[in-house]
C-alpha cells in the first residue's frame, strides 16, 4: 500500500498532463502554420524588395484640353511623336493655309514640326522625336507616280521610328496621303514605294509595311 501511494497515480498523472500540454501546444503551432499558408501569408520574416513600381508616361499634354482655333493664315495639323514606345498624335499650328497651299509646302511644314524639339509640356508628358534635323523633302521627279514625295535620305535608311513618324504624319494628312498610305522616294534612282500607316505601325513603330516598289515610267 505504501508503495502505491509513493509511486502510483499522483506522479503518473503529472506526466500525462505534461505530455498532453506539449501535444496541444504543438498542434496549435501546426494549425497556425497551416492557416497562414492557406491565407497566402509569406512564412518568412526576411523583407522582400519587389523594386520600384513601373513608371507610366501620360502621353497627354495639359494644353490639349485648352485647344483654340488657329490664327488666320495658319492651320491646325496632327503629327506623330514617340511616347512610351508608341506613336501618339500631337496637335500643332503651322503658318500655312492647307486648303490653298501646295502639298509640298504642307509636307515641308509637317517635317519641320517633326524635327523640332518637343516643348517642355510635351517632354514632361513623355514625348520625343527621332526624325533627323537634316532631313529634307522635295517634290516628285519626272516619271514618279502622282503624289510622290522625295526625301533627302532613302526612306528605308532612316531610323525605324523616324520613318514611322514621317509616314503616319503624311498619311493622315488629306493633301498628302491616301487610304492610310503615302508615296515616298529617296535621292537616288530607286523607285518610290507606298508606305502604310496602320494601327500596328502606331503601336510598334519599328515596323512600317510597304506596298512594294512601283515601276517608273
Amino acid at each position: 500500500m505504501r508503495g502505491e501511494r509513493t509511486y502510483g497515480a499522483p506522479r503518473g498523472g503529472r506526466t500525462v498532463r505534461g505530455r498532453r500540454g506539449a501535444v496541444a501546444a504543438l498542434a496549435a503551432v501546426v494549425a497556425g502554420a497551416a492557416l497562414a499558408t492557406g491565407c497566402g501569408i509569406r512564412s518568412t520574416s526576411v523583407p522582400v524588395d519587389a523594386g520600384a513600381a513601373p513608371s507610366r508616361m501620360p502621353c497627354r499634354t495639359a494644353s490639349e484640353a485648352a485647344a483654340t482655333a488657329p490664327p488666320p493664315e495658319s492651320v491646325s495639323v496632327r503629327i506623330y511623336l514617340v511616347c512610351a514606345s508608341q506613336l501618339v498624335t500631337v496637335e500643332r499650328t503651322v503658318e500655312i493655309d492647307e486648303s490653298r497651299s501646295d502639298p509640298l509646302l504642307v509636307a515641308q511644314a509637317l517635317l519641320g514640326e517633326l524635327q523640332g524639339e518637343p516643348d517642355s509640356d510635351e517632354r514632361r508628358a513623355g514625348f520625343s522625336t527621332d526624325v533627323p534635323a537634316g532631313l529634307r523633302v522635295s517634290a516628285a521627279r519626272k516619271g514618279d507616280p502622282a503624289g510622290t514625295l522625295r526625301l533627302s535620305e532613302q526612306p528605308d535608311d532612316l531610323p525605324a521610328e523616324a520613318l514611322a513618324q514621317v509616314v503616319c504624319s503624311y498619311a493622315d494628312n488629306e493633301s498628302l496621303g491616301s487610304g492610310g498610305s503615302v508615296m515616298l522616294g529617296g535621292p537616288g534612282k530607286y523607285a518610290p514605294r507606298g508606305y502604310l500607316c496602320t494601327s500596328e505601325t502606331k503601336s510598334r513603330p519599328g515596323e512600317v509595311p510597304t506596298l512594294g516598289a512601283l515601276e517608273l515610267s
